[in-house]
């Protein structure tokens, strides 16, 4: 336990960093002035254009602004850097964000959080395909990350806002928004096929089609993704996905988009030695649907109507059996079927040259089935209506002001209110302050308030691992942010910082029941129910991003976080790693040649609390490196880029432990990540 001295020792630490920052800060604003004082007349164009162009954002108000105009710090992943990574999956490319923790328990799943926190199914941050909630009931409140119904060869560019946004988006925009921004299919002319293989038995295929017409256009993705995982694990994974995007116009103001998307897999998960068998290997088989149409009305062009809905599905067939002595052999399953529909009305209206406005309204019906995860009620339902709006005031020609409201009534609980104000102060052209704050709430996921696992033989209860907890309050969490945004010749150099104080209270975890004794099994499987942590949470903190373009040529990203964690409970506190950090070399080499290195660094991290949550472990820090080697041909009149990709030469590491396993083994890590390298042969033809 930490003493009295250790949490101010920690209080101080943070209060350095954050007046270090602060320093900083002030000196980045005087710097500027004198850089652009005495070195204006030596820019070169390249560099003004990087510094005169802000990149435009949506995802922070709902409203089409400028980077230094947003209520939030917003982390842009465009295509670019997508192609660059040369990753082959989404939960890689986040760990390039500053603040975002993520890890692998195995090679076929991806824990996603923002600074942590999260338990085995992150859900604190809402996760969007353009406009669309992925998150689902079938995969217990989270996202099933491998499991998305996308491609990255179809993404336009991904949009993190670091920081609660619920009063845009909602309950799961706790503590930050993924909105992950598709390709208009008019923009894509190209037809593209590729493939890959490598270490593990990597074997990948893309396709993209595109064709236009006079009255639209389409897009077809198709992509095969199979490896078998890390080595000494059982995680194999192949998935299969299929992507069909289609934009029309009708009339003059009038444009219509309809998506439709699935992806099949499957994934071999458990371990050999699991407690009774409560997590032996086996394999999974999921299905994730989805349809979504959107019909856009713009009568002028200072009014934008929206109107969204969509329907997800998703299946999943998990089938296993346990051995309890001395002789009980117990059919377990997590067999589930979810579906979800989503009606979404949007209004945006520019109302002077310094005022907009945005409001909307939202319907959502989320229906789950599964007799095990829910025992005795095996349909669980539940309904949601919102309804939000914001302002968005240029008061000033140098300062912008953000006002925002968002009411959310889930069944059966209470209104919740999630306000925000912020301010942004453009000090001078290159420079720009941000101030605000934010409530947010948490709604509790179906499986934690209503999860009820128990496993019987012969009319036995020999396990119930799982209790309900129907009484679960909803999370809240008060932020207050301050932030900069400067660009600098210097290296011709971008800079986002932010400041933090995010105070969590009703913080959702497990906790062991041992004194529930009636399963027969109870002595070596306690029982467990998601309760509401009487402590609040605190977290403290600085993170920022540096993106430099010194040449043409070479870019140099680097993020890092520094958390400061406070809480009476020891426990909630390791579930966030007190450090992260990336840096990542781009270079365009002469002779049609590019590379990438990135270098990652994790501190230590608690993440999710197991099947049996009264073991505590804490996966050690790690660094570990990825690299690309590319090379463009030519074919003909075809471009074909053959390039070498690899992940983890850092050597093997844990990231994220199941902590039921780990406590078969002591401190020894029993997942650890490996190695995986891979060629990939692209090629273009128009």
């Amino acid at each position: 336990m930490h003493s009295k001295f250790d949490h101010a020792r920690r209080f101080r630490a943070g209060s350095h960093a954050a007046a270090w920052v602060a320093c900083c800060l002030l000196f980045c604003l005087l710097q500027n002035g004198a850089v652009r004082a005495d070195d204006q007349a030596q820019a070169d164009a390249p560099e003004q254009e990087f510094l005169s162009e802000l990149p435009l954002v949506l995802t922070p108000s709902r409203i089409l602004q400028r980077l230094n105009e947003a209520p939030a710090a917003v982390t842009v992943i465009d295509r670019e850097l997508i192609r660059a990574s040369g990753y082959r999956d989404l939960g890689r490319l986040l760990r390039l964000v500053p603040g975002m923790q993520i890890g692998q328990e195995r090679g076929n799943s991806q824990w996603v959080s923002y600074h942590g926190m999260g338990n085995d199914f992150p859900s604190w941050m809402q996760v969007l395909v353009d406009g669309r909630s992925v998150y689902s009931p079938g995969s217990f409140g989270g996202v099933d990350w491998p499991g998305l119904p996308v491609t990255l060869d179809e993404i336009e560019r991904i949009e993190v806002v670091r920081g609660t946004n619920s009063v845009s988006y909602g309950a799961n925009a706790f503590l930050g928004v993924v909105n992950i921004i598709t390709r208009h299919s008019a923009d894509t002319t190209d037809n593209k096929l590729s493939a890959g293989a490598g270490s593990a038995d990597i074997r990948d295929a893309n396709l993209e089609l595109a064709g236009t017409a006079e009255q639209g256009s389409a897009r077809l993705n198709a992509a095969v993704k199979h490896d078998d995982g890390f080595t000494g694990l059982h995680d194999g994974q192949t998935f299969k996905i299929a992507s069909l995007r289609a934009d029309t116009r009708i009339g003059d103001h009038d444009e219509l988009m309809l998506r439709l998307a699935a992806n099949s897999g499957t994934r071999e998960l458990g371990y050999p030695d699991s407690i009774f068998g409560n997590n032996a290997e086996r394999g999974s088989d999921s299905l994730n649907a989805t349809l979504h149409v959107q019909w856009r009305h713009a009568p002028n062009p200072d009014e934008e109507w929206l109107l969204h809905y969509y329907r997800n599905q998703d299946r999943t067939s998990e089938e296993w059996t346990a051995f309890a002595p001395p002789a009980f052999y117990v059919p377990l399953d997590r067999n589930r079927s979810s579906v979800r529909d989503n009606l979404e009305l949007q209004h945006r209206q520019t109302l002077s040259p310094t005022l907009r406005s945005l409001w909307g309204l939202e319907l959502r019906a989320d229906e789950i089935d599964s007799p095990f995860l829910y025992y005795g009620a095996a349909h669980q339902a539940a309904h949601l209506a919102r309804l939000f709006g914001q302002l968005d005031w240029g008061f000033r020609p140098d300062w912008n002001l953000n006002a925002s409201m968002l009411a959310e009534k889930f069944s059966g609980d209470a209104p919740h209110l999630s306000p925000r104000l912020f301010a942004n102060w453009q000090v001078g052209p290159q420079d720009t302050l941000r101030a605000g704050f934010a409530r947010a709430w948490l709604q509790p996921s179906l499986f934690e308030r209503y999860g009820d696992v128990r496993a019987y033989y012969s009319g036995i209860l020999l396990v119930q691992p799982f209790l309900p907890n129907p009484d679960l309050r909803a999370p809240r969490m008060d932020s207050l942010e301050l932030g900069y945004l400067g660009q600098f010749q210097t290296w011709n150099t971008r800079l986002d910082v932010r400041l933090f104080n995010e105070r969590v209270t009703d913080y959702i975890t497990r906790v062991s029941h041992p004194e529930y004794l009636v399963p027969a099994l109870a002595g070596t499987l306690p029982s467990a129910r998601y309760e509401n942590l009487a402590a609040p949470i605190t977290l403290r903190g600085v993170e920022y991003q540096i993106d430099s373009r010194p040449r043409a040529g070479t870019r140099l990203l680097f993020s890092h976080s520094l958390i400061g964690r406070y809480s009476s409970d020891e426990a909630a506190t390791r579930l966030t790693a007190p450090y992260t950090a990336s840096l990542s070399w781009i270079q365009e080499w002469s002779g049609q040649w590019a590379s990438t290195l990135t270098l990652l660094r994790m501190g230590p991290l608690a993440g999710g609390s197991g099947f049996v949550p009264l073991y505590q472990y804490t996966s050690r820090p790690y660094t570990t490196l990825d690299a690309r080697l590319a090379r463009t041909f030519r074919v003909g009149d075809v471009p074909l880029e053959v390039a070498l990709t690899a992940t983890n030469l850092g050597g093997r590491h844990q990231e994220i432990a199941d902590r039921s396993e780990q406590s078969l083994h002591g401190t020894d890590p029993v997942n650890q990540t490996s190695p995986m390298a891979w060629l990939t042969f692209t090629l273009q033809p128009r």
